[in-house]
């Protein structure tokens, strides 16, 4: 996890690692020591023929509760007509039910034959259940009788849609397991373009690519085959314009795949179908006479006084080039190595009443960090998780509630911006945020180095490196925040889930394993220019182990040292401090130093016990380039010697691990960038330098060069 924003991926497995299906995909992470017929043959008829009726009552009990809509938006006016016709781009979100009709056999065993579903429910701890998150584009012709005639294709990336079964192979009994890695399709359209409205039917083709595993029962490795079906689709939707570009839909898909066959290892064969039914909400926006002109600029965000929708999408690649290596471990960086990641995010807002806002953040991630965001404690890509995948796949990382309650003082105003209504906010205020997000969301942040997709990347310069802050592996959390604004002061408190056991994808559902979180903010200014310094504390209570009783145990059993053996209920706390100081219009500086307890494990941020970081960030106003921006920045990480201990003794952190360390040292990092726009995009080229990688003298200096692009509407 990281700062909110990280993520890694592969699709091979080293040891101390561990490999399963995550959302629908192959992901990786370190192993935590604690441990055809149709769709109808796998359901019910009457169900979907139920489920079938459900939507076309909803699309018809919409109408004219949308229409009511755009007139609230106030950007198109009731019976206002739009132009439909031309090109177009979107998102939808969808959730599905689906079922997989099998066939399998291995030589001289009966065959065996059944269903698997698909489908599963909502896991707000996991992140699992069976949606999915798609892109799509198209194009609309509508002729003179309002007759639309169109076209469009859509990828879709679901986050669990994956069954399993018991078959009986060659091994003996076995789990066969079915997932939809990945889905498109193409089709026509044919609907009806009613001034704000468009009702449409749609069909044409469709296909997946799925891997089915074959996993024996008494522990002998398994096999895994991927493959790409071919098929149909078919379904009706409605649209409602909500400005001059932009428009919502909801949208029912009916999806045959077809039939496959293939062997597991030459000789195990499986043959199945597949069938999906989804239920899509989307939002398109229409290039119209502009397409030019958002193809240079970007999309225009949709902003009312009740709605708001922004988005993004980046792509990171970074390369590592040989250097000086004489071993590894499990949890080493490897030289000579390129590895990306690639998001893209959609920032829906609601306001239902004064200071009051709904926020939900769907997401589609790919791709991996170097050495599987390994072999660094400061690590050099905030893009990068704790887990990855080659295979996009959806998450909702965030879904929040946030009220703010105006106390006085001088009144500013905001402008819109990402999770942010545009509006006015008094200097006293009282601001409550429940729901899930990152805790580096509200504490710890920095103007200057906060956020790796538009600044720095770094681990541990984005964020303190000892700040150990609650979150699953990708960054997020369930808890709540309060933040206090008097004056020059800000005073925050929370109080966030742990995950279930240290460095983990999964929360913990009984909320027993908690983290509070304190901070004191004083905003200032020196001759004229404004600053802020933050103290930031806290106190983590769960499951975690002591690396003097973990090195002890290794001694004793003549094993390699390991927390989880020993981990019981205890606490660990750290404490940080934050600055950010303008010094002209274009240059500002910014500084952190923290401290944690080093006796024991990290639980879900980075194998960091002392820290201090400094940089800078300067604008190109100087030499002509107002909208460049060059950074750089220096960071010094240290560990206990109760860590250093645990790791010489074969142990394995969050991040590093070679396995033994004979000769440590601190992890020193340069980070240097520079970020010019590009069209509607923004691209960056960045340097590290990282001596000393995860605290092992014997290994490095590792060069790591990166480049970085990014558009944001």
């Amino acid at each position: 996890m990281l700062q909110g924003r990280c993520e890694t991926f592969r699709g091979e497995c080293t040891p101390g690692q561990f490999s399963d299906r995550i959302g629908g995909v192959q992901a990786r992470f370190k192993l935590l020591p604690s441990g055809r017929r149709r769709i109808e043959s796998g359901m019910k008829r009457r169900t979907l023929d139920a489920m079938k009726k459900v939507i076309i009552g909803m699309i018809l009990a919409a109408v004219p509760a949308a229409k009511g809509l755009s007139a609230d938006l106030g950007e198109v006016r009731p019976g206002q007509a739009v132009d439909w016709s031309g090109p177009f781009v979107g998102g939808h979100f969808a959730y599905g039910v689906g079922s997989s009709q099998y066939a399998f056999g291995a030589p001289g065993l009966a065959p065996s034959s059944g269903s698997i579903d698909l489908t599963n429910s909502l896991n707000a701890f996991k992140g699992t259940g069976s949606y999915a998150l798609g892109l799509g584009a198209g194009y609309n012709y509508v002729l003179p009788s309002h007759v639309l005639l169109g076209i469009e294709g859509d990828l879709t990336f679901p986050n669990t849609i994956s069954g399993t079964t018991s078959v009986v192979g060659a091994q003996g009994p076995a789990a066969l397991k079915e997932t939809v890695l990945t889905s498109g399709t193409l089709r026509a359209r044919l609907g009806y373009a009613s001034r704000s409205w468009l009702f449409y039917a749609t069909g044409g083709f469709a296909w997946s690519y799925d891997q089915a595993t074959l996993d024996p029962l008494d522990g002998t490795p398994g096999d895994k085959i991927g493959f790409t079906r071919l098929g149909s689709a078919w379904g009706a939707g409605a649209e409602v314009a909500l400005s001059a570009n932009w428009s919502a839909r909801f949208e029912y898909l009916y999806t045959d795949f077809g039939t496959k066959e293939k062997a597991f290892g030459g000789t195990q064969h499986l043959s199945s179908d597949l069938a999906v039914q989804t239920a899509r909400l989307g939002l398109n926006y229409r290039f119209g006479q502009n397409g030019q002109k958002v193809l240079e600029d970007g999309l225009t965000p949709f902003e009312t006084d009740q709605f708001s929708i922004h988005g993004q999408t980046t792509y990171l690649q970074q390369y590592a080039p040989p250097f000086r290596s004489p071993y590894t471990g499990t949890n080493s960086l490897i030289p000579n190595q390129t590895r990306q990641t690639w998001d893209v995010t959609l920032y829906a807002g609601f306001r239902p009443w004064a200071g009051g806002e709904f926020w939900v953040n769907p997401e589609i991630d790919q791709g991996f960090g170097l050495s599987s965001t390994l072999g660094v404690a400061g690590f050099p890509s905030g893009e990068a998780y704790k887990v990855g995948s080659a295979a996009p796949y959806a998450r909702i990382p965030r879904a929040f509630f946030r009220q703010t309650f105006d106390l006085g003082g001088d009144t500013k105003k905001v402008d819109a911006d990402i999770n942010q209504f545009a509006g006015t906010q008094s200097a006293d205020r009282l601001v409550l945020t429940v729901g899930k997000f990152a805790v580096t969301d509200v504490f710890d942040t920095n103007k200057y180095a906060h956020d790796p997709r538009k600044d720095f990347m770094n681990w541990s310069i984005v964020d303190t490196g000892t700040f150990d802050y609650a979150a699953d592996a990708w960054g997020f959390t369930y808890g709540a925040a309060v933040e206090w604004y008097k004056g020059d002061w800000t005073f925050r408190g929370g109080l966030f889930d742990l995950s279930t056991v240290p460095n983990s994808t999964e929360l913990d559902p009984t909320f027993s394993q908690f983290q509070w979180v304190g901070e004191i903010e004083h905003r200032h200014e020196i001759w004229g220019k404004p600053g802020k310094v933050a103290v930031t504390g806290f106190l983590t209570r769960g499951r975690m182990g002591r690396f003097d009783e973990a090195v002890a145990l290794a001694q004793a059993t003549g094993t390699a040292a390991d927390t989880a053996l020993v981990r019981r209920y205890q606490s660990r706390a750290g404490i940080s401090v934050n600055l950010e100081q303008e010094v002209t219009k274009e240059l500002g500086v910014f500084a952190r130093a923290g401290v944690a307890d080093g006796s024991k494990e990290s639980y879900e941020f980075t194998d960091i016990d002392t820290t201090v970081a400094a940089g800078l960030s300067l604008a190109g106003s100087s030499w002509n380039r107002p909208n460049d921006t060059f950074g750089f920045a220096g960071v010094l990480n240290g560990i206990s010697q109760a860590r250093r201990t645990y790791l010489d003794a074969g142990g394995l952190g969050i991040l590093v691990g070679d396995g033994r360390l004979p000769n440590a040292g601190p992890e020193k990092i340069i980070e240097t960038y520079y970020s010019f726009p590009l069209w509607s995009w923004r691209a960056t080229l960045d340097y590290q330098l990282v001596v000393n990688p995860a605290y092992n003298r014997d290994r490095g200096p590792a060069s790591i060069f990166g480049v970085r692009v990014r558009s944001q509407f």
